[in-house]
């Protein structure tokens, strides 16, 4: 995890982090007023960027998904629910390039890992893409849990759909225009940063890997099935109409699977 905040040293890393806030917040303010959940959330096709961000411009990517979606609540969802979505589009960048090699589905030996020539990288993405959509969600919908701004299984489901399904439909297209250009342009992170903020290939990264899936997928579930059976939420719109917030079983529940997520990200060194 070093990576986050070593790059903040190299120029160009700064530079793509002004540059990745700036498409994010350039594509997310414009459908500011296709409104799903008032003052929270709205159709978000720029939701295939921080994934595709991320890919490319590793923590640069991350940082700027974080400030890019702050300036766009800056255009009417602002509220101290924002530092959890300043959170939760961090990670929605920064899962992606932690686990892109750790799926078991690129060679290592593969010299253009990012580029969706087969049917694996294909699989690779959009498993990718699902996690990084799900890591977002159970942030996001942890926090305005406990602040009882938004009911968990409501936000946590809207959400996950409302990123995976752009962040798969435009997310490969994009990176397939993208990644060739990026890379003749040197300006992939793993070309800017020095070796010590690159992952090694080890047993450790690896169980990093299986320690944030497993916070992912585990935390949102257990987080689901707490709200649902403890609180009487429901899924999606209807949770918005039935069920109570604040419940301690929920915050728990979904808050191990938060502290897994940056524990398993903190041992991918």
């Amino acid at each position: 995890m070093k990576e986050v905040f070593g790059m903040w040293k190299y120029t160009k890393m700064v530079v793509l982090v002004a540059l990745s806030a700036a498409i994010y917040a350039a594509l997310l303010i414009p459908f500011k007023a296709l409104v799903l959940i008032p003052g929270i959330t709205e159709i978000r096709p720029a939701s295939a960027f921080p994934v595709v961000l991320g890919l490319l411009f590793g923590p640069a990517g991350a940082w700027g998904s974080a400030i890019g979606n702050l300036i766009g609540d800056l255009f009417g969802t602002m509220t101290v629910g924002s530092v959890f979505g300043f959170i939760g589009n961090f990670f929605a960048a920064y899962v992606p390039y932690k686990l892109w090699s750790k799926l078991g589905l690129i060679d290592d030996k593969d010299e253009d890992p990012l580029l969706l020539n087969n049917t694996k990288k294909m699989i690779n993405y959009v498993v990718i893409a699902i996690l990084s959509s799900m890591s977002c969600a159970l942030i996001i919908a942890w926090g305005l849990e406990i602040l009882k701004l938004a009911p968990f299984a409501a936000l946590a489901t809207i959400i996950s759909l409302n990123n995976s399904v752009p962040s798969v439909v435009l997310g490969i297209p994009l990176l397939l225009i993208l990644y060739p250009r990026i890379k003749k342009w040197d300006l992939l992170w793993t070309d800017i940063v020095e070796e010590e903020y690159l992952e090694k290939k080890s047993s450790v990264a690896r169980v990093g890997a299986v320690v944030m899936v497993v916070g992912i997928v585990g935390g949102l579930a257990a987080g689901l099935t707490a709200a649902l059976d403890l609180s009487g939420q429901a899924v999606f719109a209807g949770g918005f109409t039935q069920g109570q917030m604040g419940n301690a079983g929920v915050a728990l529940f979904a808050g191990i699977g938060v502290a897994l997520t940056v524990i398993g990200g903190y041992i991918q060194k």
